[in-house]
């Protein structure tokens, strides 16, 4: 037996007895290839002229829009049937009813896009209001990560709340991917969201966020510790933090567990925070100690 033989022997002994999550079954998987195409449709509906087509005009809008949410309908709703039937619990007597579904809570989804396009219209104002460096919405949504970001959150948050398995997943890990923002499809987010820079940000599933808040780059919203139940598997339980209105949270700071950020809080750089705060606090680190070294002296 050569050495590849071995390999592959040693890779498929006891596989379905050993690998349970392996999937095994004739059924599809969903597809991130395929989301990122429905991604790419979503943006060009909700942001036409900087997704898609470039060459989007008053006349031209309407057809322009009208391809993208068709295109999406039939993307996204197998995308979601074949999420659905590769439940544990799909029978393969059901495909014709989960394709039905499929296609009815794609047409649900699709009819929250105004909304979307609402919450993203407040958010490219937001971070244009609050960047100098930004020179005109376009660029804001042209260029800047933070709005790929939360364009894919909005999206998966609603098909999040409709209940559709792994596709809100899909949507927000392929945000992080590209622009290395990680915002869990379950959060709850207010209108007027600000990210300025945003590498390293975490937000996670239970944590509310409410309108004009603004997280800069390396902030987590995290939880603090887990509760478990009899098996030892942690409970999803709110567990993350309340960010409530005009909170502007600077870069690397931790905010963990269950707790309340008070409106128009100010929390400083490199913060770890695990208790609530009132409203308008100032949170911030003591000043460095300062030390003159002379003459070659070192720390």
């Amino acid at each position: 037996m050569s050495d590849i033989q071995r390999t592959v022997q040693a890779l498929t002994e006891n596989h379905f007895s050993n690998y349970p999550y392996i999937p095994v079954r004739e059924r599809r998987l969903p597809s991130p290839e395929s989301m990122v195409e429905v991604i790419g449709c979503l943006r060009s509906v909700i942001f036409p002229g900087y997704y898609g087509n470039p060459l989007v005009n008053e006349d031209s809008l309407v057809y322009h829009i009208g391809i993208g949410v068709e295109k999406s309908f039939h993307l996204l709703s197998q995308q979601i049937y074949d999420a659905m039937n590769f439940q544990p619990d799909a029978k393969e007597s059901d495909a014709p009813k989960l394709r039905e579904k499929a296609k009815g809570i794609t047409c649900r989804f699709l009819s929250t896009l105004p909304k979307i396009k609402r919450l993203m219209s407040s958010d490219v104002k937001a971070i244009f209001n609050n960047d100098p460096a930004a020179k005109s919405y376009g660029e804001v949504i042209f260029c800047y990560p933070a709005i790929k970001a939360i364009t894919n959150y909005r999206i998966a948050h609603e098909l999040y709340i409709l209940k559709v398995p792994l596709i809100p997943r899909i949507i927000t890990e392929l945000a992080h991917t590209e622009t290395g923002i990680d915002i869990h499809p379950g959060a709850q987010i207010g209108e007027y969201f600000g990210i300025d820079h945003g590498t390293g940000i975490v937000i996670g599933q239970t944590s509310v966020i409410g309108n004009h808040v603004t997280l800069y780059q390396g902030v987590t919203l995290g939880s603090r510790n887990f509760t478990y139940d009899s098996e030892g598997h942690p409970v999803d339980l709110p567990r993350h933090p309340i960010i409530e209105d005009r909170v502007t949270v600077f870069s690397n700071s931790s905010i963990l567990g269950r707790i309340t950020i008070g409106a128009g809080t100010i929390i400083g750089g490199n913060i770890w925070l695990t208790h609530s705060v009132p409203p308008n606090s100032r949170i911030l680190q003591t000043k460095a100690l300062r030390t003159d070294l002379t003459d070659g002296a070192g720390i």
